[in-house]
């Protein structure tokens, strides 16, 4: 039997007690009844930031605002990506417009960045929009 994983839900942000095993099984936030593992990118905000980074499972933000273009069309690569990780890697866009505090906080320069954390703190950080392929690979260079 393995260790259970603390996931944090994308709805509610309870702490969710997991076994690594099962996160195949679509499992159910035990507050809310809510999915804890999504497999399209769920949005972060000012509120709910410190609660995400938290837990076992990496989180990948996606920093964008609705003017950008580049934003936009990157887009569809990140909800792929988000496909692709379910279960390996939590996908969360911030939209830097409406969580200004949050933006200047983590230090965005430019958009979209991307911002990797691990058991609530940062490892990589990549600025811009890029291939499918080169997401997942940047990824695995970072353990995921």
């Amino acid at each position: 039997m393995t260790d259970p994983l603390l996931i944090p839900c994308p709805h509610c942000n309870g702490l969710n007690r997991l076994p690594a095993d099962r996160l195949g099984d679509d499992p159910k936030c035990g507050r809310c009844k809510g999915p804890v593992l999504l497999s399209t990118p769920f949005d972060l905000t000012d509120a709910s930031y410190s609660s995400q980074i938290k837990g076992d499972l990496p989180l990948l933000i996606d920093v964008w605002a609705d003017w950008c273009g580049p934003c936009k069309s990157f887009a569809p690569v990140f909800e792929q990506a988000a496909r692709q990780l379910a279960g390996r890697c939590r996908l969360a866009k911030l939209d830097s417009e409406a969580n200004r505090e949050l933006a200047g906080q983590l230090g965005i320069r430019s958009i979209p960045s991307l911002i990797l954390f691990k058991n609530g703190r940062e490892v990589a950080r990549q600025s811009g929009a890029f291939p499918l392929q080169q997401l997942l690979e940047w990824l695995r260079t970072q353990g995921i």
